[in-house]
């Protein structure tokens, strides 16, 4: 029995449950999304540009139906 104990224990012992960590890499942008993200920033950005001119609209409205 003890023939199978210490070999049990030292199989055990040298098992770590945490794995080693892992080095930290910058994350690399992938080409093939390229032209998609910037599309979304140009179309966030005429959205912004047609939100203020909307604004400066209503506000040109109102200064000149109010008496």
């Amino acid at each position: 029995m003890k023939g199978l104990l210490i070999p049990l224990v030292l199989l055990l012992s040298a098992c770590n449950p945490t794995p080693p960590p892992q080095p930290k890499t910058e994350a690399k942008p992938n080409p093939v999304f390229d032209t998609q993200i910037q599309s979304v920033r140009n179309a966030q950005a005429v959205e912004a540009q047609v939100m203020d001119n909307a604004a400066a609209q209503r506000k040109q409205i109102d200064d000149a139906t109010q008496p």
